[in-house]
């Protein structure tokens, strides 16, 4: 439908997958946010959530893929996404921060001893499409995307997704400086409708993890007041917070600052 923008979460941790007990309500699979704009798909990321979306999307599709990073929870959904080898599908893969390229360090990834399966023989038709954070990508005539590095060993991106007057964000992972805010951060985000954050830790747990590249909700919530965004998502759950945790943190953002929540497995969010 023209003019619609809404995201789902189809997995919403850090670090490694974490299934069980603990984890049920808010799911257990590592990053992956589906995007539509209009008729367009573009996927945030191919962590293990990417296996759920493409058994959802059933079949051939036609989609922009924008990593962050290509830490393997963010990629290690990639060879079991069913899409990428239906020969009728196009993906266009998109990366920052890939010295030598987003399709030589994938092909290192998808082959032995890694992986049983060579990138080539994905049958859908994929281009690879490598820029610097910074640029500003147009995936179709009426998306437009913003990118801006991030504090993360050996890089990451983040992505200013702009659609019919509104914009998404999408800011993983990252580490906040030790004072005052990262204003480019700050100018990526300005006035944004919906901020997904780095959120792994909180004040308590982060100065034991300090130099890791990730940050905490606290950082998140002064952010998004600095920069005027309206609607804080928190993102990248540390594998061992618990749905007992995210509760609370629920409540707690609620509180800070109204309409702001905690990311889960098969949320919908409108823009």
């Amino acid at each position: 439908m023209a003019g619609d923008f809404h995201v789902r979460f189809w997995g919403v941790r850090g670090s490694i997958p974490c299934p069980g007990q603990d984890t049920l309500l808010y799911g257990g699979n590592t990053s992956c946010v589906e995007v539509r704009t209009g008729e367009r798909l573009l996927i945030l990321d191919a962590g293990s959530g990417l296996q759920h979306l493409g058994l959802h999307l059933k079949g051939s599709i036609d989609a922009d893929l924008l990593l962050s990073h290509l830490h393997y929870d963010h990629i290690l959904g990639l060879p079991f996404f069913a899409p990428a080898y239906d020969a009728n599908s196009r993906l266009r893969i998109w990366a920052g921060n890939c010295s030598g390229g987003i399709e030589s360090a994938l092909q290192q990834y998808l082959q032995a001893p890694f992986f049983p399966v060579p990138l080539h023989q994905m049958a859908a038709s994929i281009r690879f499409k490598d820029f610097s954070p910074g640029d500003t990508l147009s995936p179709s005539a009426s998306v437009r995307v913003l990118t801006c590095n991030l504090n993360h060993p050996g890089g990451a991106t983040a992505y200013r997704i702009e659609y019919a007057g509104r914009a998404l964000c999408y800011v993983t992972d990252t580490e906040h400086p030790a004072e005052g805010q990262d204003e480019a951060i700050v100018r990526l985000i300005r006035d944004a409708d919906t901020v997904i954050y780095d959120a792994t830790y909180n004040n308590s747990d982060y100065p034991a993890h300090r130099g890791w590249g990730h940050s905490t909700w606290e950082a998140g919530l002064a952010l998004c007041e600095a920069a005027d965004a309206r609607r804080l998502v928190v993102f990248h759950h540390a594998p061992e917070r618990t749905d007992a945790e995210l509760q609370k943190l629920d409540t707690e953002l609620q509180t800070r600052r109204p309409g702001s929540l905690v990311a889960r497995e098969g949320l919908v969010l409108q823009l």
